[in-house]
């Protein structure tokens, strides 16, 4: 029997490659996206306490209420964003669903959406699956800026959204106001959704201030607002997220969700909803991983590689120049290979592969972790 296959040009994800590539040589696994370090106890006891509780069977699609109630609170806090929990909030299991169920919930066939790259690597299949065109726009190297003349030219009658992402995966690079008020000019008077990727909202740094589109009314009644428990926690094996949308668009995103993913994990639901109550467990997240970003390229001066800017994220992206001229995706895996560290080609980030020499660390590492890494790049002369 033969599938004619939604997506043809899509084979197994370079975080699946790379990972079993450094399983396989037995590297220090620095490319894929996840800590190696433990999640807050007190969130792990309260998880198991709802359980004996009895927090162990379906909540309502939407998502259990007084999780829904707390992220509203956070919201209005941080953002000064009115959110109605009933209407406005939804549980998902994970960011990346999120954001899948806002483009199909909007998406037809031959519509276009706006896409900035190097991209978080499920936009286009995500777009391409529901029959519309991912209009690719690079960012500015090597500050990985955007260019919103760009964006206005490429803007036309089928534009049906534009997907933004803040902190940026993978560059770590942040919006600032300057961008989402660009992006409101931009958008004023059209029917043009945001799509806005904010699974690392806390992890910020250098005492800037994350720009979400909660914060601004005129961006936010035309968004989907997606977000990430696994990211900001350091559970990503729990595969929760939630999204946020003006009523109008969230009911026409549960329809799509209610059929996909009845019901998600209740008791870390449960356990999530107490926890959010304490500020200081989020606010302390962005000081807590620049700690690690600080240490990371403080051990890698002593290394040939050139660190580019994160403000944020998990990552931050390195040029090679001075150790190879082959192309990132070979240089990986040689690095793989041959000094045990395992990284991600930025390139992989780009529809076409575009190749600016430069690879993706992962610093959401255990010190000693980082520090084995690093030992093993010092040395590295060429490759």
């Amino acid at each position: 029997m033969h599938i004619q296959s939604k997506l043809p040009k899509v084979g197994t994800t370079i975080f699946t490659v790379m990972s079993g590539l450094a399983a396989q040589h037995n590297a220090i696994n620095l490319g894929q996206g996840f800590p190696d370090f433990s999640m807050d106890e007190a969130l792990m006891d309260e998880v198991t306490r709802v359980m004996k509780e009895g927090f162990n069977q379906y909540v309502p699609m939407q998502g259990y209420m007084p999780l829904r109630e707390a992220i509203a609170e956070k919201a209005d806090f941080l953002y000064n964003a009115k959110i109605d929990p009933a209407n406005e909030i939804t549980i998902t299991p994970g960011g990346t669903y999120a954001i899948y169920t806002a483009l199909t919930t909007i998406l037809n066939p031959g519509d276009e959406v706006i896409v900035f790259e190097p991209a978080y690597d499920s936009y286009i299949p995500n777009i391409e699956v529901n029959g519309a065109v991912a209009v690719r726009i690079p960012l500015d190297f090597p500050s990985y800026a955007v260019n919103w003349n760009e964006v206005r030219r490429k803007i036309n009658s089928k534009t049906k959204a534009i997907i933004i992402n803040s902190p940026h995966n993978p560059t770590g690079s942040i919006l600032t106001e300057e961008d989402l008020k660009a992006l409101a000019s931009i958008v004023e008077g059209t029917n043009i959704f945001i799509i806005s990727d904010e699974v690392y909202e806390h992890l910020v740094f250098d005492q800037k201030q994350h720009q979400s589109v909660l914060r601004y009314p005129e961006l936010k009644k035309r968004s989907f607002v997606c977000f990430s428990f696994g990211k900001v926690y350091h559970c990503t094996g729990w595969k929760l997220g939630y999204c946020i949308a003006d009523a109008p668009l969230m009911e026409e995103f549960r329809k799509i969700h209610q059929f996909n993913c009845f019901s998600c994990h209740t008791p870390s639901q449960v356990a999530l909803s107490r926890y959010l109550t304490n500020s200081e467990a989020y606010l302390g997240l962005g000081p807590a991983m620049q700690k690690k970003r600080d240490y990371f390229i403080q051990l890698m001066k002593e290394t040939p590689f050139e660190l580019l800017h994160s403000s944020g994220s998990y990552f931050i992206t390195a040029k090679y120049d001075k150790i190879s001229n082959l192309p990132d995706h070979e240089f990986a895996v040689e690095l793989t290979k041959k000094a045990g560290v395992t990284t991600i080609p930025v390139s992989a980030f780009y529809y076409n592969s575009d190749d600016n020499n430069v690879i993706r660390f992962c610093f959401a590492k255990k010190e000693e972790t980082l520090e084995r890494a690093v030992e093993r790049l010092v040395s590295l002369k060429s490759l």
